[in-house]
């Protein structure tokens, strides 16, 4: 299935430069705290992003990794970044401070240059903490004479961190190539030769994951044991306590489970006895805690909103962001991971836009990664109390025309209509046959007259009833900060792709989705396109096929597969529907009634 995307950022190295600048004056204006322990982790995470464009831009135009001026420039600039961290973390956030060398070393690169830069999935995504590689190298008994070795992308930061831990010289990074599930990596030999010269030296090898075959961490094991190292003197770090997934070579499987791993839980890091980090960043927004943090990640909030878990909605619940409750005398909070650096700052200011104009929870505030907004645990949401049609056409149209008007996005920040048709053809053919996918593609218009009408938007992506609470007489939508800023190919859209969801998931009528074109058009101040809604609602259910089934896949034998199975028959089903009946703009109940996921 066509699912994940991954996304690539054009931009000059100036720009990032003043990104960076502007996240080290925001650190210098603030006491000593976390807060400002959080700004240089910003930083940190920008010169990573940074360092990794300039190093591959390099290693394209030689076509190998290799030792080059800025190589070692970039990782001694992430260097100076990693031991700064180390000292704020390791003194308890009273030392943040950076020296002159790295805004000079910062500022040494050419600001005219176009680089290529990824975002890091762990630390937007995944609670993915530096300070976790902090821990796991002091833990490591490595010493000084450890060559370290950062996997590109976020590796490369991961790496510095690991080095200025256990006080090695810079890092060196590699970016492995190929066949996702068969990764290798092409270096200098100079550099192979230098890197393995001592026979008695220690190898860390630094990267997030593993993922589906781990072949990033073993691409960099062959090499390193291809030029003679034995297999004793390597070591992983990782970001997860798991093995390799399903996609892993034998041989790489059997490497995982006989060398050294070193890793550090984000629970143990910040919720152990020792640390209980997050409790105390949370009650300098909330007040004191009753009975600490309640851990509600992976689907397990579901028990708190539901009677019985035979009403529960389908979660993908390995994707789903850590969460907590957070209790006080007077009021429930919700403790979300948001994402560190500027993707979680970005997230909490839409948060506060959004809940200022009445569309989402109260925002106590953010902490180093995690948002803290206001839980209704009495509410009931919209799938087991549903509300009057007219009136929830009409607080959706509000929503979505405040999101059109008040989050842009750039064209680069998600998928174009040809590729959202290439998805959905695929999907399509993949869990309904090949008749159904030609039925598709004729029933799709050509992309090249609707591209002019695409106005890309930060959009909602999760119109599900299950996301949207009463309370009262007011709709509240929760979790309506970053799914079009995930991983998955879909990303930021015209706000048309939120209306086709929530036509899909209210089973709205043609005369409900005119209203709701017609309040968003009132809202937003442009017009939604009737044609580009009919291109986008068969490109929406072949992709929730696509994700549920993945998800599913990924969770056999789980007690969640049935319920992820279950969607992906309805959303198949309505897929069905709408290419057996292509003038219809609507869903009729009572003929388009399939089962509940």
């Amino acid at each position: 299935m066509l699912v994940y995307g991954d996304v690539e950022c054009v931009e000059t190295v100036g720009e990032r430069q003043t990104a960076i600048a502007n996240h080290l004056r925001e650190m210098d204006a603030l006491p000593p705290g976390s807060e400002r322990h959080a700004a240089l982790v910003s930083a940190f995470i920008g010169t990573s992003e940074l360092v990794q464009g300039l190093i591959d831009t390099d290693s394209r135009m030689r076509g190998l990794d290799a030792l080059s001026p800025v190589h070692v420039s970039g990782m001694e600039c992430l260097s100076l970044l990693a031991q700064a961290i180390l000292r704020s973390w390791q003194s308890g956030f009273s030392r943040a401070s950076l020296p002159v060398s790295f805004r000079n070393k910062l500022l040494s690169f050419d600001p005219d240059q176009t680089i290529r830069t990824k975002r890091a999935e762990g630390y937007a995504f995944y609670a993915l903490y530096p300070e976790s590689y902090v821990e796991a190298a002091r833990r490591s008994g490595l010493g000084s004479n450890t060559r370290v070795i950062g996997i590109r992308s976020i590796g490369a930061g991961l790496s510095a961190i690991v080095a200025a831990a256990i006080t090695a010289s810079p890092a060196f990074t590699v970016r492995p190539m190929g066949h996702p599930f068969r990764r290798e990596v092409k270096v200098d030999p100079a550099v192979t030769a230098m890197l393995t010269r001592d026979a008695a030296a220690a190898f860390a090898i630094v990267d997030e994951g593993p993922g589906l075959s781990g072949s990033s961490f073993g691409a960099v094991a062959d090499w390193l044991e291809g030029a003679g190292v034995a297999r004793e003197r390597i070591h992983f770090f990782p970001s997860h306590a798991g093995p390799p997934g399903p996609q892993a070579s034998p041989h790489h499987r059997e490497r995982w489970s006989s060398v050294s791993r070193h890793f550090v839980s984000m629970d143990e890091l910040l919720l152990s006895d020792e640390s209980r980090a997050l409790p105390r960043w949370v009650e300098s927004l909330t007040g004191a805690l009753q009975n600490g943090l309640e851990d509600i990640s992976g689907g397990s909030w579901r028990a708190l909103r539901y009677g019985e878990r035979d009403w529960w909605p389908a979660a993908n619940i390995q994707q789903e962001r850590r969460k907590f409750l957070a209790r006080t005398e007077d009021a429930t909070w919700l403790v979300k991971f948001a994402g560190l650096g500027e993707s979680g700052s970005r997230k909490y200011r839409i948060a506060q836009q959004l809940h200022h104009a009445g569309f989402t929870p109260e925002v106590a505030g953010y902490r180093h990664g995690f948002l803290v907004e206001r839980w209704h645990g009495d509410a009931l949401s919209l799938d087991q109390q549903p509300v009057e049609r007219d009136k929830l056409v009409r607080q959706i149209g509000a929503y979505l025309g405040f999101r059109a008007r008040h989050f842009p996005a750039e064209p680069h920040q998600g998928s174009s209509l040809a590729e959202l048709r290439e998805m959905a053809h695929y999907n399509t053919r993949q869990a309904l046959g090949e008749q159904t996918a030609s039925t598709l593609d004729q029933a799709l218009p050509r992309v090249d007259g609707l591209s002019r009408h695409v106005r890309r938007v930060f959009t909602d992506n999760r119109m599900q009833p299950w996301e949207w609470l009463v309370i009262g007489d007011q709709l509240i939508k929760t979790d309506a900060l970053d799914h079009c800023a995930t991983h998955d190919l879909v990303g930021c859209q015209d706000i048309t792709w939120d209306i086709a969801g929530a036509a899909v998931e209210f089973s709205l009528s043609a005369q409900d989705i005119d209203l709701l074109c017609t309040i968003v058009e009132e809202e937003s101040g442009h017009p939604v396109s009737p044609a580009l809604h009919s291109f986008l609602v068969p490109c929406y259910l072949a992709f929730q096929i696509g994700a549920h089934a993945m998800a599913a896949d990924a969770l056999k034998g789980n007690e969640e597969e049935n319920r992820l199975r279950l969607a992906v028959e309805r959303y198949g089903l309505l897929l069905r529907n709408q290419l057996e009946h292509p003038d219809r703009l609507g869903f009729n109940e009572e003929q388009d009634r399939v089962p509940a996921s």
